[in-house]
């Protein structure tokens, strides 16, 4: 076989050249359909890849809507993208519109990750019967948590206990908070997955911690989002297993929680957890293909429930605690109202709620200032729609620009500044605001709020309840400003833990 000459390879890279050229105008034509949204001018290939800065994607976006508005338009590599920023914007898509921007866009990585072509848990899958389905059963046993025995705010109340005992052995020297915060939120979902809690010097519990930790921090890099963007790259051999080794093997460590899983399962007891109840959804679900009860699934969801509700709620009780020790004048005020309300001999209940407006205020404004989740996840048309006077066409993946309904400043009086009396009214008493949807909003709302709540609730009074918090002695004041990533967390810093 002859070699490419010179005079074959230049029309060669001609004709490359001019498919390339055509295939990017053909992913490029509906931003010249009318009323589609206005956006920077794309380059050939990478789109407006280069444009945004994935270290701090808010930033980026935030100057975006200042020069084209609240629904203005990207191209990532050959993926449309529509990002929608505001309250009105996003309810009119999410909630008005829900039936058609409920969908996701496909996630090609997780194909390329040995998840199973049918597979979709319930956060990412598609939306359809299986995620309806998966939705249905994930709410359901979250709600009927206990199956007869411990009901969920017992297992909170508990792992709170061992969390404060836990904080009370660091012996008022500094330390940082977030491997024990991590630790008590994660025994809460396994208690909820697995039917039991790990001590916290597990070997096998700090091993999936850290591997949860891994996958958090793959998710988040820059070379997730080129994949997304240009997935031919994951057929080259090797290519998935070389990116994400954190989210393989915490996938490998779920697998061998469930076989025990399988092993252990009495089917003429009740179930012990939510594995037992898919378990038993599988067996009655055998010779229906129809259904998304299957091994491949049962392992998709357990993960989903599992990093979700871990890394969100973890991460919002390391802010709290931080803006605690940045706004002594407002911790003492939450202290003065657990003492009022709940004293000290008795562990905090649910029902305290209503009886505690300023604690509710800061629990809820740590969410809103803490912002952690700013651009939600994405979603995806599934027919042509109309949003604010702009047509986006079936198939364009929506960003959901959380951030600017957070920090909006026509909603929000300091929304740069932690500031609790944003969820109160002239009397004092607890509002709730329209603009507070760090769980996003519409039908797939995040399906783990009910728990997360209630962990943050709990967990949070727990602490103040039985300490006092500080910055230690000679350090500098920490920052209250966030480091981005798949979630915005605190810098990392440490605190002095005093009984009171």
């Amino acid at each position: 076989m002859g070699l490419l000459t010179g005079e074959t390879l230049g029309p060669l890279a001609v004709a490359v050249a001019i498919f390339l050229l055509l295939v990017d105008l053909m992913h490029r034509r509906q931003r010249w359909a009318p009323r589609y949204p206005p956006g920077p001018m794309p380059l050939p290939g990478l789109g407006n890849l280069l444009q945004v800065d994935f270290q701090d994607t808010v930033c980026s976006f935030t100057r975006l809507r200042r020069r084209f508005g609240d629904v203005f338009s990207l191209q990532l590599a050959w993926t449309p993208v529509v990002v929608l920023n505001g309250l009105a914007a996003m309810r009119e898509a999410l909630v008005h519109r829900g039936e058609d921007t409920s969908d996701r866009p496909p996630a090609v990585v997780y194909e390329h990750l040995g998840y199973g072509p049918h597979a979709e848990g319930v956060i990412l899958a598609r939306y359809g019967r299986a995620w309806r389905e998966q939705r249905r059963f994930s709410l359901s046993t979250l709600r009927n948590f206990g199956l007869g025995k411990k009901s969920l705010e017992q297992w909170v109340t508990e792992e709170a206990s061992y969390l404060c005992a836990a904080f009370a052995d660091q012996a008022g020297r500094p330390f940082s908070p977030d491997a024990l915060l991590n630790k008590a939120v994660t025994n809460v979902i396994a208690s909820l997955t697995f039917g039991r809690r790990f001590e916290y010097n597990d070997s096998r519990f700090l091993k999936l911690l850290d591997l949860t930790e891994e996958g958090v921090k793959e998710e988040s890099g820059f070379l997730r989002q080129v994949l997304e963007a240009i997935p031919v790259f994951l057929h080259i051999p090797g290519v998935a297993a070389k990116v994400f080794p954190g989210q393989r093997a915490f996938m490998a460590q779920v697998d061998e929680l469930v076989a025990e899983h399988r092993m252990t399962r009495d089917p003429t007891q009740p179930p012990r957890d939510l594995t037992d109840a898919f378990l038993d959804e599988v067996a009655k679900a055998k010779g229906s293909p129809e259904s998304s009860f299957s091994d491949d699934n049962l392992r998709l969801v357990v993960a989903d429930l599992f990093t979700a509700g871990m890394v969100t709620t973890s991460t919002t009780l390391a802010w709290a605690l931080l803006l605690m020790i940045l706004h002594p004048d407002v911790q003492r005020r939450v202290q003065q109202e657990v003492d009022e309300v709940i004293g000290q001999a008795r562990r905090p209940e649910m029902g305290d709620q209503a009886h505690m407006p300023f604690t509710m205020a800061v629990v809820h404004e740590v969410q809103r200032f803490g912002d952690i989740i700013p651009l939600g996840l994405s979603h995806m048309t599934s027919r042509d729609i109309e949003v604010q006077g702009f047509l986006i066409p079936k198939g364009t993946t929506l960003i959901t620009n959380l951030s600017s309904v957070l920090k909006d400043e026509t909603v929000w009086k300091k929304p740069f500044r932690f500031h609790p009396e944003h969820f109160l009214d002239a009397q004092g008493r607890f509002v709730k605001q329209e603009a507070f949807m760090p769980f996003s909003a519409g039908r797939r709302s995040c399906l783990g709020e009910p728990l997360a709540r209630m962990e943050l609730f709990l967990f949070f009074t727990c602490l103040l309840q039985r300490f006092s918090f500080s910055v230690p002695a000679g350090q500098p004041r920490p920052s209250d400003h966030g480091v981005f990533g798949v979630l915005v967390t605190p810098s990392p810093y440490q605190l002095c833990a005093e009984p009171r």
